[in-house]
């Protein structure tokens, strides 16, 4: 049997005929008409004015912080469930990160925890330039209560919706929230470019300065003449061929992974397992199902390191939630406003294979050998 992985790349022959497009039409360096019309066509997916093809969602997010003001002795306020890119983003610019805790129900930040970390810090008299929500494996953030509370507070809002394409919060598509945010095409995302991402916003000024200094900074003359330190952040147009042709087939590859996490919650309903989100397509939020996420009971004496090893034994590719921010070495001495949620999600979370290309066999195969694991059958 061959290795079930938890999202692999889901690739027909539409991406292989925009490979051999781009390839012929000789821009196969960065930039070219593919990146230009991906651009376009994303920023009309998630309903912005401007999107910004990039060589990662973690340059998207360097760049957009930097925009907001980023820069040594000021603090920015971020999920502290969430993948390092994030968090190292933010380092890059000299910036404090500050990590906050997440909500029980689906692992995204406390909205609660970040208003007062907010207020703290400002009381303290630290500059708080911006507040990062992360839409953890494709689950919307609480944007209604959320984008209250920052404009309230004066607060730029930078969305890093890199697992969210797809999604919705109350009709509103994930990467449309805030003052920007950051896509991810890697190779393990709903969609995929290999590797890249995305920069949106309906702020012109910002995507402008972006662009600018994610082409190293070059000055528009006929020559190289660079006043301060640029970035070679572009795409390649080879990529963004992929990207638009993995975008033609966005809404068919979220089906097949909502169909995969019903069919988790099927098969262990009847466990002491808590699902982070659910699969319905109306309600307030809108999952792309990315990654299903669970959550092991009290009741269930099994670890997640020992789930893995018995999925691994079935050639199963499962891994636990991320680990919190706030409990990585690198960062140990960052501030942090933390309840012991995102820790207890870490201990007993896994995520499940969920990717749109395992055929119904695999389906079948996977959803059994996890209940079979999780029961001692």
């Amino acid at each position: 049997m061959s290795r079930i992985f938890m999202s692999k790349a889901d690739i027909s022959d539409a991406e292989e005929e925009a490979v051999s497009r781009a390839i012929r039409s000789g821009w196969v360096a960065p930039l070219g008409p593919e990146v230009d019309a991906f651009e376009v066509e994303i920023a009309e997916r998630v309903g912005v004015a401007k999107a910004l093809a990039l060589s990662s969602g973690t340059a998207a997010l360097h760049l957009a912080l930097l925009h907001l003001g980023a820069r040594p002795g000021v603090a920015v306020v971020v999920s502290s469930m969430t993948f390092a890119a994030s968090a190292n983003a933010i380092a890059y610019t000299g910036a404090d990160p500050v990590f906050v805790d997440s909500r029980d129900s689906d692992g995204n930040v406390s909205p609660d925890l970040l208003f007062e970390s907010i207020d703290t810090l400002r009381a303290g008299g630290t500059e708080v330039i911006g507040a990062m929500t992360v839409d953890l494996i494709g689950r919307p953030c609480d944007y209604s209560v959320i984008e209250a509370g920052l404009e309230e507070r004066g607060v730029p809002l930078l969305e890093d919706a890199a697992e969210g394409l797809g999604a919705y919060h109350r009709g509103k598509a994930v990467g449309s929230f805030g003052r920007a945010a950051a896509l991810s095409f890697n190779g393990n995302k709903i969609m995929t470019t290999s590797g890249g991402g995305m920069l949106l916003s309906n702020d012109e000024e910002l995507v402008d300065r972006a662009r600018y200094l994610s082409t190293q900074a070059r000055q528009p003359v006929s020559w190289y003449e660079h006043t301060e330190i640029g970035y070679n952040y572009r795409l390649s147009n080879i990529l963004a061929a992929i990207g638009r042709a993995q975008l033609s087939r966005l809404d068919g590859m979220i089906a097949r992974r909502r169909e995969l996490r019903r069919r988790y919650m099927e098969v262990l309903g009847d466990l002491d397992v808590h699902f982070l989100g659910t699969a319905d397509t109306d309600g307030d939020d809108v999952e792309n199902c990315w990654l299903t996420g669970i959550v092991l009971g009290d009741s269930i004496d099994l670890t997640p390191d020992d789930v893995q090893v018995e999925m691994n034994a079935r050639d199963i590719e499962v891994r636990h939630l991320w680990k919190p921010m706030h409990l990585q070495p690198v960062f140990a001495n960052a501030r942090r406003f933390v309840d012991g949620t995102s820790e207890r999600l870490f201990r007993r979370g896994l995520t499940l294979p969920s990717g749109s290309e395992i055929s119904d066999a695999d389906v079948e195969r996977v959803v059994g050998a996890i209940h079979d694991v999780l029961t001692g059958a």
